[in-house]
């Protein structure tokens, strides 16, 4: 199809790996006649669960780092390329339905979605007007090794499901054409710090 694919391996947990990503692929990019990035989607995320009185401190820094630190640092980076380079591009956070709410025994993780929301929109208010949309999906209770845990403790599981009006767990599958509406300049380029919640319901209830 004439594309390009570069795979690089970095561990978002290091802010050092993080900080060099972007730097790195834009210069084995250059390398590649008429190919450049056009939309960066942040979908890295990390869960521990802790009773909030025994957090460890160590477990909260780590997820704050993956999953919100990560985010500005590759955001803010290719915000300046987009700019820089007066590319109409796209970028897409992963928030989710703890954006909103407050969980139970996740308290970094809360803060760090909150925050991913809110981050969004900061990002879109600057901008928006150079012709970078910035928006967010917002998952709900979805089938993957993250919530392994939760669908494991029957009782948790079964509170979370009656919940759920669309009666299930949600699949990744259905986060494909969210992201692919947020990717698109012609379907949603008037569209920006805005969070898309696929929950199948859930915060409505």
């Amino acid at each position: 199809m004439g594309r390009a694919c570069i795979i690089v391996n970095a561990d978002l947990a290091s802010d050092a790996e993080v900080s060099a990503l972007v730097p790195g692929l834009l210069a084995d990019l250059s390398s590649l006649p008429n190919q450049r990035i056009d939309i960066l989607l942040n979908c890295a995320g990390i869960q521990r669960r802790h009773p909030s009185h025994q957090f460890p401190t160590k477990d909260f820094q780590t997820v704050i780092q993956v999953n919100l630190a990560t985010v500005f640092t590759l955001s803010r980076d290719i915000g300046a390329y987009f700019i820089g380079n007066q590319i109409h591009g796209r970028i897409i956070n992963v928030a989710s339905v703890l954006s909103f709410q407050g969980g139970v025994n996740v308290p970094a993780y809360a803060a760090s979605k909150g925050a991913v929301l809110q981050l969004t929109k900061a990002l879109s208010n600057e901008w928006a007007g150079k012709g970078v949309g910035v928006n967010a999906i917002a998952p709900g209770y979805i089938d993957t090794e993250m919530n392994d845990a939760l669908m494991k403790d029957e009782t948790r599981s079964k509170q979370i499901l009656e919940r759920i009006p669309a009666g299930r767990w949600g699949r990744p599958e259905d986060l494909k054409g969210p992201v692919v509406f947020l990717a698109s300049e012609k379907a949603s380029g008037y569209v920006s710090g805005e969070c898309l919640v696929v929950d199948g319901g859930w915060l409505g209830r």
